[in-house]
């Protein structure tokens, strides 16, 4: 439609509000309270605009431009002198209780406070009174909290009530006293608090590790990066000072974490930056373990050129590295450095996507689901991202009937949610115990594996006839399947969640069973399958064996080097298993970034670079592959990529010096020809040798002042920067100065618009897609003609044993990750070793909560730990808490023995 801003002729979106309108159209609109994922609410009455009735109408009429709809005709003004001078006295009222701390505020110069301020015209304080003034709360080890800063936009409480479903953070008092935190001091318990960073407008809350070793942030150099946490592939903004990383920051992708990032994505970085990192190569077995690469060349040449090879993969190690191992070992020497259970899950997964007989679903498809089912994967722990993605489709269901019914407009917040109250789209969160997604779900249902396949089964039978064998089911059973299809089948964009978190197969192919039995020509059924690690999909792709095939194989055949990729073996198989493993090899190379059981096991370890050191792809579970970019400036360092130490020991290989100088591009080239699966990989992002107009592109902001500065210590004269010839991205501030592509956007910044509020400006329309269309490449393409796909083998109903337990990991948002661990923040929210079972399993051992309980398997003892009662668990089952030194090797989905 048409609409007439100060007289000149726009064209824009139906559906829209005005302030929303007017910042996609690229015009400079000053707001607060307003949010693109959040929707108006008029509190800040800071966009205010003047509209008119028709062309003779010259008085017209304030509005706030966040409350008003976009009509066809629509004539406003927004540089109307009225207008402005209204917008001016509010922000002047806004701040006359602010400190004006600028100069000390951790979000001086990236403020979007700031930025209002000046596109207002307030430039001079008049208020000589007495500030209003309140004591600040202690909110943990993740967020710091300066009230006085606020000017009461209410954005935090939207934010960590409405859209993350937060309840220990409110608004308190009212008028001109009003104060958000919470009730008394306490760490904030939800795992999307750090957001609150980045959706305050002003500096209330701010990065709390950050302040560790603050930097301004126009002194950061920046690169566009990819979360190594989950499997889920968050877009992350990488900042770097001084050779060190001082903070991840949200890195808009429609198709992904749109806004936002969960804790652990935001603070699990400091792992980079940890005392445990390998930055020296070494040999070790000799009175200097300390070698130089030439030393290291020199060693390594007789083991890699007469032995045979065999390589270990890793789902966190980029698809660059795993290939660049496979070629060096060769493809039937090659191996995924997981379990043979986890790598058969992951097989499974990939042959279901490679079908296509279902829509690989995004976050942002799962955000717009209009019915979700979640079978046997506890999100909010283990993707807690699509945990929020789940709780918004859930949310927007229920606004966009309401909006229906009433002709509300779904941005109009407060509107919509007075009208809603409790009402919520459907949710079935079918689990092994609960979750804290249950509490917005229409049905839950927790049992043990089997019997959510069960479930799962009946629910596909009852959704398509005949094709699932359903003889075996109880009536409870087939009651609940109903309830749970007929809901299903009213949806128009359903979604099924699944993950390999359960250890079994079944569960898996159930859900898939259920999506492509939701399937039909006029509906788009999506499927989601959570996996272990940010690259296990990329692993698995590469169809290589497991972990337990290359220990056959290297029993069987003897005298082999093995080398290992960017993995703890311990943390993926039984300790017996690895240490016959390593027993059974002649030399052990390993590459890795941290030190580990396994990198104690190598006679040679090589150093490797992080996401934050180097730059790779990796595959997330829709299976989009994404690449990330160096931030690190390696100048002095032996800490290399994998995939270039690999190619180097290659070269010793063939006895050539091929390989030395490929970039990544080049290998994800070889890698398309030697694997057709991965067709098109090598488009995932530019060449290494584009520019624009000549240029490159700058990770450093235009008032980047520190390279002079960094080294003045020792030399006044600016050293030449760090030349990245594997990106487009240069180490610099010159360099091309407009809007880069989508992919490799490295920081958003625009005139007037320092904060992260900027990213409007790289988007086609606010909460949009970026300019070019969001990053990444799907390497699954469905197919609308294969809708016929079934697993029939439904399991037996579970049954518990005397003496036998189902041991299952117990997932914790924060406290789970291999690498995030290493960060102190989220070490001290990382939870204490336990056991979970029901009360029924510990009345057969005899126990109760707080015995220290042994979990034993094939002879192996576990260790001890204190146990708790779980009435939601079943008989049978027990849950330890996985991710921490205590259930390192434990053999997940096994039946163990237990003992007091």
């Amino acid at each position: 439609m048409t609409i007439l801003i100060d007289n000149k002729s726009y064209t824009v979106k139906a559906g829209k509000n005005l302030l929303e309108a007017c910042l996609t159209l690229g015009l400079d609109l000053p707001y607060f309270c307003w949010h693109p994922a959040m929707g108006s609410v008029g509190a800040c009455r800071q966009c205010a605009v003047k509209v008119f009735k028709d062309e003779n109408d010259t008085k017209g009429r304030l509005v706030m431009s966040c409350m008003e709809t976009v009509t066809e005709g629509l004539r406003l003004s927004i540089e109307d002198k009225t207008a402005k001078a209204f917008r001016e006295q509010v922000i002047e009222w806004l701040m006359t209780n602010h400190p004006h701390d600028c100069p000390v505020c951790d979000e001086g110069g990236a403020c979007h406070l700031q930025d209002m301020t000046v596109m207002t015209g307030h430039d001079y304080r008049r208020y000589n009174f007495k500030k209003r003034t309140y004591t600040n709360q202690y909110l943990g080890p993740l967020i710091n909290h300066e009230m006085n800063r606020c000017i009461q936009c209410y954005r935090c409480v939207r934010y960590y009530r409405d859209y993350a479903g937060g309840d220990d953070l409110n608004v308190f008092a009212a008028h001109n006293h009003v104060y958000f935190g919470r009730e008394k001091d306490g760490v904030l318990q939800s795992p999307f608090s750090g957001n609150l960073s980045e959706v305050c407008p002003t500096g209330v809350f701010t990065d709390k590790t950050l302040k560790e070793h603050y930097t301004r942030k126009w002194d950061l150099t920046m690169a566009p990066s990819v979360c190594n946490h989950c499997s889920v592939g968050c877009n992350t903004i990488a900042a770097e000072r001084y050779g060190e990383l001082r903070c991840m920051l949200n890195r808009y992708n429609g198709d992904v974490n749109g806004y936002f990032l969960c804790d652990r994505g935001r603070f699990g970085y400091e792992f980079v930056n940890s005392e445990n990192r390998i930055k020296q190569a070494l040999i070790r077995n000799r009175t200097n373990e300390a070698a130089t690469e030439d030393e290291i060349m020199e060693h390594l040449q007789p083991l890699i050129s007469v032995n045979k090879l065999v390589g270990i993969g890793s789902p966190r190690a980029s698809l660059e590295s795993n290939f660049a191992l496979m070629q060096l070992v060769g493809k039937e020497n090659f191996y995924q450095g997981i379990s043979e259970d986890e790598a058969h899950l992951n097989r499974l997964v990939v042959e279901m996507l490679f079908s296509g007989c279902v829509h690989s679903a995004s976050l942002k498809d799962i955000e717009q689901a209009d019915a979700v089912l979640v079978m046997g994967e506890d999100i909010w722990n283990t993707a807690p991202m699509l945990a929020l993605a789940v709780r918004q489709a859930v949310v927007k269901t229920a606004a966009s009937q309401a909006s229906q019914e009433i002709k509300i407009p779904v941005w109009l917040d407060s509107a919509i949610k007075e009208l809603t109250q409790e009402e919520k789209g459907f949710l079935a969160t079918l689990t092994v115990t609960t979750s804290p997604v249950d509490d917005i779900a229409t049905h839950s249902w927790h049992a043990a594996p089997d019997d959510l396949a069960r479930l799962g089964f009946a629910i596909a039978s009852y959704l398509q006839p005949g094709k699932i064998n359903n003889t075996n089911f109880s009536e409870e059973l087939l009651n609940r399947a109903k309830t749970i299809g007929d809901a299903l089948k009213k949806a128009k964009n359903p979604v099924v969640i699944t993950g390999i978190s359960c250890y079994n197969d079944n569960v898996i192919k159930a859900a898939f069973d259920v999506a492509v039995a939701l399937s039909t020509s006029d509906r788009k059924t999506g499927f989601c399958c959570v996996m272990t690690e940010c690259n296990s999909m990329g692993l698995a792709m590469m169809e290589a064996p497991s972990f337990s095939v290359a220990n056959e194989n290297i029993k069987t055949n003897g005298h082999a080097t093995a080398v290992i990729l960017e993995n703890d073996i311990y943390k993926h198989v039984t300790s017996n298993l690895a240490d016959e493993f390593f027993n059974s090899c002649d030399h052990v190379i390993a590459l890795d970034a941290l030190h580990n059981a396994t990198t104690e096991k190598a006679q040679v370890l090589l150093p490797a670079a992080t996401f934050a050191d180097g730059d790779g792809t990796l595959v997330n579970n829709e299976g989009r592959a994404q690449r990330f970019f160096q931030v690190i400036p390696n100048t002095t360092s032996q800490v290399q990529e994998s995939w270039r130490w690999l190619r180097k020991l290659q070269s010793l290989k063939l006895h050539t010096l091929n390989g030395h100088a490929l970039h990544p591009d080049d290998l994800l080239r070889e890698m398309e020809i030697a694997l057709p699966q991965f067709k098109d990989i090598a488009s995932v992002s530019l060449k290494h040798d584009f520019t624009i107009h000549g240029e490159k592109i700058p990770r450093a902001p235009h008032r980047y002042s520190g390279r002079t500065a960094i080294l003045a210590n020792k030399n006044v004269s600016e050293p030449k920067p760090f030349n990245d010839e594997d990106s487009p991205l240069s180490f610099t501030m010159e360099g091309y100065k407009g809007t880069p592509p989508s992919g490799v956007v490295p920081f958003f910044w625009s005139p007037g618009w320092n904060s992260v509020q900027s990213v409007n400006k790289y988007q086609d329309e606010t909460n949009g897609a970026l300019r070019g269309g969001n990053p990444g490449l799907l390497l699954f393409k469905e197919k609308i003609d294969n809708k016929d796909l079934f697993f029939n083998d439904v399991p037996e109903s579970f049954v518990a044993a005397k003496d036998r337990w189902l041991l299952l990991p117990k997932l914790d948002a924060l406290g789970s990750g291999e690498l995030s661990s290493y960060s102190a923040a989220l070490k001290t929210l990382s939870p204490q070793p336990f056991a979970i079972m029901s009360p029924g399993s510990l009345l057969a051992l005899e126990a109760k909560e707080g015995d220290m309980l042994q979990i034993m398997d094939a002879g192996i003892v576990y260790g001890s730990l204190p146990v708790k009662a779980d009435e939601n668990l079943c008989d049978g089952v027990v849950l330890v808490t996985a991710g921490l030194r205590e259930s390192i090797g434990m053999s997940w989905g096994a039946r163990v023995q237990i003992g007091k």
